[in-house]
Parts: structure tokens; C-alpha cells; sequence
């Protein structure tokens, strides 16, 4: 994978953030715990040498600052990377979709106290490495003042994330439950009618529609409740509805799917995603042109970013739409999606709607391509 700018910032984004999947190359996720733990090395540094500074007429030799700041520095690379495994250690005990249904009150405790658990476990670990016995906390006023800013800092650093993490998690539940109050009822009362109508003239197809049916609602209703959904399911949901408006529609509804590159349906999607994209090409496309035309689902890799496209040869936008009862337009429905996108990766993701007149439209979703941690 090319690292570009585009990546380190995804990357960094989603190492600092409480998302639980990491962008770009594991060994880059532990760059930055070398950064940031160097960092907080310096803070050690600084604030050993004001203490001293406070306590003395003279300031310690270049060889006893040299120890000192390496010193601070081995303790913050140990408790920095102490806590970089107690998480990728708890996710795995836990698992990821686990953590993210955590009530706000487990949230903190485990944002705050896995933190905790790695400054107590990587302090006298990096004072062991180095041989600095008089470093190990409570040994003498300076490990004292140092352990207890650096205990807030990290505190206060990860109460934010699980703070910020918590507000994420009840934008993505409402617009969830958007999506939830916008599914059309009419499609799921149309269908039932139809396989109604069919029972005594096709029963075969009838049973065939009523099954696809079934498999629809179980993965959409599944994936309104999830945290985190994958291509792959989300193209299985896709292709459900899909084969139950071409039942619907017969000859005049044809679809591909394409994704050429079998290890994009790993990739992360939040639940929902690509459904409301589909529905829009039939309802806006397709539906009311007469001799229907083709819906392509499509997916591919692009350096850090997956791009996923719906496209169809329907009228582009209809002039007279068909409309249902409470039924959302074309417009609702992406913003939606945007605001979506831009609450979990800001600028790094984007939605394009490209309207062909008689000709239908592409609707693009760029994506940064992410995996489940490990």
C-alpha cells in the first residue's frame, strides 16, 4: 500500500480515535505509538529537570541529563507500547462489535482504565530495562510529581476519546434509526401482493420470491442493529433486494455485481451504506422507464480508499418519479449518507452523483479502506 499523505492522516485519525479499525499498515498504527510516547517522554524529561531545577542551586552534568532523558524516554516507549497490546490484546478477548455496544459507564472504564492498567504495568517495566531502579514510582519526589501528571495526562487524553466515542456512537444510532423510520413500507406490502398473486398461478415462483424475501429483511433488520457491517454483507443485502424488484420488474430489470478483488469484501462499512444507493437507482432510474434497463454494483481498490459504485442506464432522474406514501426523495437520502460519512471520517470520504439525462446515473462512494483490528 502507497503511503501518502491521505493515509497518515486516516491513519492517524483511526489510531487516535475509539474506532476500532485501523487504517493503513499495522506497523504504522505502531509508529505513531512511538511518536506519541516519545513525546510523552519529553514531558518526563521537562518536568525531572524543573524538579531538579527547584531542588538544587546547580543543574545536573550533560552526562546525568542524557541518562535522565533516556531514562524517561525507555519508561514512555514501555508504557506506551504496554498499553498498544493490553487494547489489541482486549479486542481480541472482547471482540470489536462487543466494545462498541458498550453502555457509556463500561465505555469509560475501558477508555480510562485499560490506560491505568498500562502506566501501573509499563513504568517499573521501562525502569527495569534501563537499570534505573530509583525511577520506579513512589521511590522519590521526582517519579512521584512525573507518575501523577503523566497518570492524568493519559487519563484525561483517553476520557476524551471515550467521550468523543460515545457521542459518535449515539449520531451513528440516530441516523440509524432515520434509515429505520424511512424503509418503505409499501415495497414490503407491493411484495407480499405479488407473491399473494402468485400462489395460484406460479407457486414455485411465489415460494422462490417469498424466500429471497425473507433473506432481505433478515440482513437489513440485522444490520440496523450492528456496529459494523462488511462489503461483502452489504453487497449480499444489495443483491437480495435486487433479485426481489427483478421478480417484481422480470425482464425489465437486469444487475451485475463486480468486485474483482475478493479480500474488498473484508473491508469495514458501517450497516446501510449502500442500500439506500441501490433503491435509488431503481425508484429514480428504472421504475419508470418502460423497457427498464441495468443496475452495476461495483467495487475496487484506489491507494488507501475503496470506491464503490452504483451505476444504471435508467432515465437518470425521472420526471415523474414513482412515489409511495412517506416515501423519501432522491436528495434525503444522500444527504443523509453524507452526513454519515462525514461523522465518521470527515473529509476522507465522499459521496458523488453523477445524473446522466436518459442516459442514468453513477453514484460514487470513496471510502478510506479499512480492516477489522487485529
Amino acid at each position: 500500500m502507497t503511503i501518502d499523505r491521505a493515509v497518515l492522516r486516516a491513519s492517524w485519525r483511526s489510531w487516535y480515535s475509539t474506532d476500532l479499525c485501523s487504517v493503513g499498515p499495522a506497523w504504522l498504527q505502531l509508529v505513531w505509538t512511538f511518536v506519541f510516547s516519545t513525546a510523552i517522554g519529553s514531558i518526563f524529561f521537562a518536568l525531572g529537570l524543573t524538579v531538579a531545577a527547584l531542588g538544587s542551586d546547580r543543574l545536573p552534568g550533560s552526562a546525568a541529563l542524557l541518562r535522565s532523558f533516556m531514562i524517561s524516554l525507555a519508561i514512555a516507549l514501555a508504557i506506551g507500547f504496554t498499553i498498544h497490546a493490553l487494547f489489541a490484546l482486549f479486542r481480541q478477548l472482547l471482540g470489536s462489535e462487543r466494545i462498541r455496544a458498550f453502555d457509556p459507564w463500561q465505555r469509560n472504564l475501558f477508555f480510562i482504565g485499560v490506560p491505568l492498567l498500562g502506566v501501573a504495568i509499563g513504568w517499573p517495566l521501562g525502569a527495569w530495562l534501563v537499570g534505573a531502579r530509583g525511577w520506579f514510582p513512589f521511590v522519590n519526589p521526582g517519579a512521584v510529581v512525573t507518575a501523577i501528571v503523566v497518570t492524568l495526562v493519559i487519563t484525561l487524553q483517553f476520557e476524551a476519546k471515550a467521550r468523543q466515542g460515545e457521542a459518535d456512537k449515539r449520531a451513528a444510532d440516530a441516523q440509524l434509526r432515520l434509515l429505520q423510520g424511512q424503509m418503505e413500507p409499501h415495497f414490503m406490502f407491493n411484495t407480499l401482493a405479488t407473491v399473494l398473486s402468485l400462489i395460484d398461478t406460479d407457486a414455485p415462483r411465489a415460494r422462490q420470491m417469498l424466500e429471497t424475501f425473507i433473506d432481505y429483511l433478515r440482513a437489513s433488520i440485522g444490520k440496523m442493529r450492528s456496529g459494523d457491517s462488511t462489503l461483502g454483507d452489504e453487497l449480499a443485502m444489495a443483491e437480495a433486494y435486487l433479485g426481489l424488484m427483478q421478480m417484481r420488474m422480470g425482464e425489465r430489470l437486469r444487475y451485475r455485481i463486480d468486485v474483482a478483488d475478493a479480500s474488498l469484501r473484508q473491508a469495514v462499512l458501517p450497516p446501510l451504506l449502500l442500500q439506500p444507493l441501490v433503491e435509488n437507482a431503481i425508484h429514480h432510474g428504472l421504475e419508470c422507464k418502460v423497457d427498464g434497463g441495468r443496475v452495476l454494483v461495483s467495487a475496487r481498490r484506489d491507494g488507501p480508499h475503496i470506491v464503490i459504485e452504483v451505476d444504471d442506464d435508467g432515465l437518470g432522474v425521472c420526471e415523474q418519479p414513482v412515489r409511495r406514501v412517506g416515501a423519501k426523495g432522491n436528495g434525503v437520502a444522500l444527504a443523509n449518507l453524507r452526513s454519515r460519512l462525514q461523522s465518521r471520517w470527515g473529509g476522507e470520504a465522499s459521496l458523488a452523483l453523477d445524473v446522466r439525462p436518459d442516459a442514468g446515473a453513477r453514484a460514487t462512494l470513496t471510502l478510506p479502506l479499512q480492516t477489522t483490528a487485529t
